[in-house]
């Protein structure tokens, strides 16, 4: 098989999945495309949002000690949690990591899904997750975490794609070349002088900051000002053509 790496889903956690799910479906006009019972076991539930064929999912805790918990108390609720991405061999990407010094989180194994989680100290940031399903190297495929149907699920009307992530670093060119060896990807110079990892189908800009977090999401859609006061409507904090909400800024480019 074809060596491939791309950006198949980003992950943001919440104290609790409304008024946010709604929020995010009504304001940027998609929506749900699966709520995956298999979270529970870790304490969790969840709801996944086709952006085209990027997935943007959001976990909150059902009960105390969760991992997902434990990042809300220690960021404030602030940053993106997990970047997920789709290759082609989960375990050899999980074995580069490991000889990195990056430890191995949790393996997921639902036939014939399988996928190999980073721990998220030593990726910085955020968690780190490669996937694999059998059978689905198509973008449009299956996949079983957003569930059976989730390609009916996909509106194009207000929000058209899934650009990129901004990730924020105190020393962001160290982190981007962190995240660049993890993921097997030269870091470049963005359009304006930062530090930047291309994938196919979305981009990772990585910008000075307090601290290392996930901080943003770069949307195109069909038209800022509707989003933006769809955004203002529902209380969200705007600031020219971005809002924050679910602990990251939600970025709209035309």
């Amino acid at each position: 098989m074809a060596e491939y790496l791309r950006l198949r889903q980003i992950c943001l956690v919440a104290p609790h999945l409304a008024p946010v799910i709604p929020d995010i479906s009504d304001i940027m006009g998609l929506n749900v495309c699966y709520r995956d019972g298999n979270v529970a076991k870790y304490g969790l539930e969840n709801a996944l949002l086709p952006v085209d064929t990027i997935l943007l999912e959001v976990v909150a805790p059902t009960q105390p000690g969760t991992a997902a918990g434990r990042f809300l108390d220690k960021t404030g609720g602030r940053g993106g949690y997990m970047a997920i991405f789709c290759c082609d061999d989960p375990d050899v990407r999980g074995k580069h990591a490991n000889g990195m010094g990056v430890r191995t989180a949790n393996v997921i194994t639902h036939a014939p899904y399988h996928g190999v989680q980073l721990h998220p100290r030593d990726c910085r940031a955020a968690f780190i997750e490669f996937n694999h399903t059998t059978g689905s190297d198509d973008v449009l495929g299956p996949y079983p975490p957003a569930g059976p149907d989730w390609q009916k699920s996909i509106r194009k009307d207000v929000t058209q794609a899934l650009l990129g992530v901004e990730m924020q670093s105190p020393d962001p060119q160290g982190l981007a070349e962190h995240w660049g060896k993890i993921l097997g990807v030269a870091v470049s110079n963005g359009a304006s002088g930062e530090a930047e990892l291309k994938l196919p189908n979305a981009s990772f800009r990585f910008v000075k900051g307090a601290s290392d977090l996930m901080s943003g999401l770069t949307f195109k859609v069909a038209d800022i000002a509707k989003v933006r006061d769809a955004a203002k409507a529902k209380g969200c904090k705007v600031s020219g053509d971005s809002f924050d909400l679910c602990g990251v800024t939600f970025k709209l480019v035309a």
